[in-house]
């Protein structure tokens, strides 16, 4: 759970320590702007910023019945927050696994991904992508 959650807290503690620092030189504006920028990237790395995580076996069994893609990523993950950002308000159409809470779902990824963990990893129609552009999810989310 920790693991999750490290990169967020830390981005938040950097917040308070730039925030209090800048407070401490007497320069408010400063503080202010520091706190709130990595206040900002610590919401963004959290993992409330993806969809709810599900199990991989549910994820499989869900696209099975509704053909809807199955994407796998773990929070902190740039690349997974460039997807998660292109893919905006119709995240909720692709069905969302966290390799970090889910061994099977880890699994599942290294045994498309060469025995790496790598992510975000699309599962469409059979067809799985390792870090897929995009675009190209979008075009699946829109079919």
């Amino acid at each position: 759970m920790m693991r999750r959650w490290g990169l967020s807290i830390s981005m938040f503690v950097l917040a308070l320590a730039f925030g209090v620092s800048q407070l401490v030189a007497g320069s408010v504006g400063a503080a202010v702007g520091l706190f709130v920028v990595f206040a900002i990237i610590a919401v963004l790395v959290s993992p409330r910023a993806f969809p709810k995580s599900i199990a991989d076996a549910e994820a499989r069994s869900r696209s099975a019945a509704d053909g809807r893609p199955i994407v796998y990523w773990r929070p902190g993950c740039p690349f997974c927050m460039r997807l998660r950002a292109a893919i905006g308000r119709d995240a909720h159409r692709l069905h969302w696994v966290d390799i970090w809470s889910d061994p099977e779902g880890a699994a599942s990824v290294r045994a498309v991904a060469d025995g790496n963990e790598t992510v975000p990893t699309v599962i469409a129609g059979g067809e799985a992508m390792v870090n897929p552009q995009p675009e190209r999810v979008r075009e699946l989310v829109r079919t």
